[in-house]
């Protein structure tokens, strides 16, 4: 899922580059969403992991 995010980042930036605003904020938001997306499930896995050793 960081992939994915990576992977809009880029889009966005390329696209902020070339001049396609339209593109670029919507890859941006979609990497932004993704991002946290990644942080809430990594924070969850981390605190299951936590909770399974004691």
């Amino acid at each position: 899922m960081l992939g994915w995010a990576l992977l809009f980042l880029v889009v966005a930036l390329i696209a902020g580059v070339l001049g396609f605003s339209g593109i670029a904020g919507a890859s941006a938001g979609i990497a932004q969403i993704l991002f946290i997306l990644f942080l809430v499930l990594f924070v969850i896995s981390l605190a299951f992991r936590l909770f399974r050793r004691t």
